[in-house]
Order: structure tokens, then C-alpha cells, then sequence
């Protein structure tokens, strides 16, 4: 009889274990996070948006000459090495071509019309020339080279972090639980003068690029050259500089739409820094 109730109690802890890890792998694979923090351990969470300008000084090693991460990143969805998402819920992928058609510049106008274009508009019509006549019909003539007008990727320097300010109850800390990086087409560049978003991607799709390419998924340390750091080491140890633009709340709204933007809009972000800092240390307030 007792064996009996070995077995059983046996099998029941095998069969939870296994559905626990189960359970676990199924959250990781669908969490964008490359430290996915279980939701059992999380007393308190708020969802932050920050930009990056890696014109900043401070963002310089994020973007050094070719090695850029914005070029990391490009070249990587290029060669189908990640995958890119259409906003930074990821949960639409888009394909290469959706991505290269977002990396080319709008045109102000939105181009021809489709009727214009039956109508033999912006085609380039064959010049009538007796020496061509003369010399055969496929005489001088050449195949037109693909011309590019994507944007390079030095003239993307903005990036949009979405990240979990996460309060761990079991570890007793804060954590920036980075969820996705977008890459967007500043307001300068884009003629209809707002900003663009060319992609989303998961952080734990880039965690992986970076550490796979260690030769150009570098952090650039300008004060010594045999300290250079991967791209997934700096993000962890957050060697950059950012400033916040939204937190989540009920309107879904930028703290530039409710504060207004300009001066008001940059200090609401450090308002908005300073009370997460403040709500942290008052946790350990009695």
C-alpha cells in the first residue's frame, strides 16, 4: 500500500513539474524580455516609454562610425537574421519589403495618382534617333541599375525604448525590464513632419543579434580600446542616456500631450523620473 502512494505521489510531482516548465516556456517564448521577471513576483509595474538621441554624447559609443546599432540592426532584418514588428506591441511582423518601403523617404505630395500613372505619366519616353535606327533596335541601350533612396544608417539616430519598471518582491529591487527598441525616422527627415516609426524589436531578439555578432554589436569605449563592450552588455548596465516620454495611464497619452511639449514636456520626464525613484525608496519606508 505504501508503495502504492510512493508511486502515485511520484507521478503527480512529475506531471506539475513538467507542466510548470511547460508553463515557463511558453511565457518565455512569448515575453519580449530577455529576463522575463514572473508575473507571481511583481508587486508593483509601470510601463515606460523612453527616447534615445545617439546624437548625445553620451550615446556616441551606441553609435560609432560603422558600427552603428542602427546599421546592426538594418542589416540584420535585411539578411533575415531578425525579425522586425510593425509597432512595438509586437505582435505583427512585417516583411523585409514592408521595412525597406519604411526606411525610404515619403514624398510631401504622395507622389502620382494611379490614374496618372495609366495615363503614361513619369514614364521616360524612348528618344527617336536614326543612328540608333541604323545601328540595330537594342543598340546602345543598358539596363538601368536599382537606385536606392532608403535612408543611411547614420541619418536614423532616434530610438524608442519601451521598458517595465518592475518591482520584484522575492529579489526585494527594481528592475528595468527592457520589452522592446524601435527605430524611428526623426520629424526633421520625414516631410510631413512628425516622427515615423521604421520597426519594432523584441529585446530579446536583439540580446541575441548582439551576442552573436560580437565584432559589430560593439559599445564603443573611447578611453580604452581593449574595454570595448557588446551591445547587450550596455543596455543591461543602461550605458546610454534617455529621457522619458510617456507612462502608461488610462488616456494612453504622451507626457507631451498632457503636459504640453517644449520646456513642459522635459520637465514633466524628470518629474515623472523622480517619482519612480521616489516611489522606490519610500518602499522601504516604515
Amino acid at each position: 500500500m505504501k508503495l502504492v502512494k510512493a508511486i502515485g505521489v511520484a507521478a503527480g510531482l512529475m506531471l506539475s513539474v513538467g507542466a510548470m516548465a511547460q508553463q515557463v516556456s511558453n511565457t518565455t517564448a512569448s515575453n519580449p524580455s530577455a529576463r522575463p521577471i514572473p508575473e507571481s513576483d511583481v508587486l508593483f509595474k509601470k510601463t515606460v516609454w523612453r527616447k534615445i538621441d545617439l546624437r548625445e554624447k553620451q550615446n556616441k559609443p551606441l553609435f560609432s562610425e560603422n558600427r552603428e546599432i542602427t546599421k546592426v540592426i538594418i542589416e540584420a532584418v535585411k539578411s533575415g537574421e531578425l525579425t522586425a514588428y510593425r509597432s512595438d506591441s509586437v505582435s505583427t511582423p512585417i516583411t523585409r519589403e514592408e521595412f525597406l518601403q519604411n526606411m525610404t523617404p515619403k514624398q510631401a505630395d504622395g507622389g502620382l495618382s494611379e490614374e496618372e500613372l495609366a495615363a503614361g505619366f513619369g514614364e521616360v519616353q524612348e528618344e527617336d534617333d536614326a543612328w540608333g535606327s541604323a545601328l540595330g533596335g537594342n543598340a546602345g541601350t543598358t539596363e538601368a541599375a536599382p537606385v536606392s533612396n532608403e535612408f543611411f544608417p547614420k541619418q536614423l539616430y532616434l530610438l524608442e525604448l519601451k521598458e517595465n519598471v518592475v518591482f520584484d518582491k522575492k529579489r526585494s529591487r527594481m528592475y528595468h525590464d527592457i520589452q522592446t527598441i524601435s527605430i524611428k525616422v526623426p520629424a526633421t527627415l520625414n516631410p510631413l513632419g512628425f516622427e515615423q516609426n521604421v520597426a519594432s524589436f523584441k529585446m530579446s531578439d536583439l540580446v541575441r543579434l548582439f551576442r552573436n555578432n560580437p565584432e559589430t554589436a560593439i559599445w564603443y569605449n573611447a578611453q580604452n580600446d581593449a574595454q570595448h563592450k557588446n551591445l547587450a552588455d550596455a543596455f543591461d548596465l543602461w550605458l546610454f542616456s534617455s529621457y522619458i516620454t510617456k507612462i502608461s495611464n488610462p488616456g494612453d497619452q504622451s507626457l507631451a500631450s498632457i503636459y504640453g511639449g517644449g520646456k513642459k514636456g522635459l520637465l514633466a520626464a524628470q518629474d515623472a523620473l523622480e517619482a519612480l525613484i521616489e516611489y522606490e525608496y519610500s518602499l522601504w519606508s516604515y
